[in-house]
């Protein structure tokens, strides 16, 4: 379960984030709403460690994790443009964060070239990233994520440079994929439909502080 406890964070001399307690437990997906400039992306970072709070705690599975740096957190951060490496083919995307883990990249390839199949991606293995349409890209960046076995799994407006029909049909599929996963997953959006769809819960962030939605 991931935790955040009492967190806080300024954004200049304006509070930011008042006080947040949030919990996502393992296969929820919480989705977090708010206008632009709320904070969301930064309590994204904050549990992503990518920020430290200006006060409270971050918590997984009863471990205060606040201090740890991102890569010993073990969690997956996607983000609205992807980041898949265009000089890299597809196979060599997945593949990426299994080679850091310091795997041999035979097998990391062949654990990758698994994971592709699984997302139908399997005949792209070897063209490179920008031969794909939107819709498979963002595909390639989940099975990435997915493939290093993240503890808690971060979106950041995942779906929203794609085109409205793409993003019916995505948010379907990664809900069902997440939940086999059995990640805690914070889902932040701005479109109330997308968190509809793939959220059990929503809450939302105004004036620095969460109010629950459903």
């Amino acid at each position: 379960m991931l935790e955040l406890r009492h967190i806080s964070q300024n954004y200049g001399a304006r509070a930011l984030l008042q006080d947040i307690d949030l919990t996502v437990a393992a296969g929820e997906i919480v989705a977090l709403l708010g206008p632009s400039g709320s904070g969301k992306s930064t309590l994204l970072a904050i549990v992503a460690g990518l920020q430290r709070p200006l006060s409270g705690s971050v918590w997984f599975d009863g471990q205060d994790i606040t201090r740890l740096a991102p890569e010993q957190r073990r969690f997956a951060l996607m983000f609205q443009d992807f980041a898949l490496f265009p000089h890299l083919s597809v196979l060599d995307n997945v593949a990426f964060g299994l080679i850091e883990q310091k795997q041999g990249r035979s097998l990391a390839r062949a654990r990758s070239l698994d994971m592709l199949a699984l997302f139908g991606l399997a005949g792209h293995a070897r063209h490179k990233v920008w031969h794909l349409s939107g819709g498979e890209q963002q595909r390639v960046a989940l099975a990435r994520a997915l493939i290093t076995q993240p503890r808690a799994l971060l979106l950041d407006e995942p779906f929203s440079a794609l085109d409205a029909d793409l993003r019916v049909s995505l948010r379907a599929e990664f809900k069902t994929r997440i939940q086999a996963a059995g990640m805690p997953t914070l889902l932040v959006t701005h479109d109330e439909q997308e968190a509809r769809a793939m959220a059990a819960r929503a809450v939302r962030l105004s004036a620095g502080c969460l109010e629950p939605l459903w």
